[in-house]
């Protein structure tokens, strides 16, 4: 990619554009709420390409154990290797603030986040059962984790 990538952390002001590549990525977007809390408990991150905010992502840290919550390309951009790009950050932070393993659930539908994680060399260790909100019910969640190494 020759685009100039930047990465700065999330603030409320951020949140509208959050929200607008969330409803145009997913089928069941985080809400308005999610994220104010989001900003106030977790380290969030908004990615840009130039000056267009393109992603965000979310991650928790606890003692050394960090946990992917949330990722996002908006579609506009995505096949681009800016998920890879993001997800390298954010794993990046969390290897600076201790982490020593990371977790996450997917979609089971999500083939290409699913390869994404899987490139980056996280490992599926776990389902849990009809974990996502789903028309006509609730979707498995894929459970991987990844050890991040210097």
């Amino acid at each position: 990619m020759s685009n100039t990538l930047n990465f700065r952390p999330m603030t409320e002001a951020d949140i509208d554009a959050v929200l607008a590549i969330e409803h145009a990525a997913f089928s069941h977007p985080w809400t308005r709420g999610l994220y104010v809390d989001a900003v106030k408990s977790y380290e969030c991150w908004v990615m840009f390409v130039e000056n267009e905010q393109v992603g965000h992502g979310v991650i928790d840290l606890i003692l050394d154990e960090a946990h992917l919550l949330n990722i996002t390309i908006s579609p506009a951009f995505q096949g681009q290797g800016l998920g890879l790009a993001l997800l390298e950050h954010l794993m990046a932070r969390a290897r600076q603030r201790g982490g020593q393993e990371c977790f996450l659930e997917v979609r089971a539908s999500n083939h290409s986040a699913y390869r994404l994680y899987e490139r980056f060399g996280f490992n599926e260790i776990g389902r849990r059962r009809n974990y996502y909100p789903a028309p006509g019910g609730g979707e498995d969640a894929l459970v991987m984790a990844c050890t991040l190494l210097d």
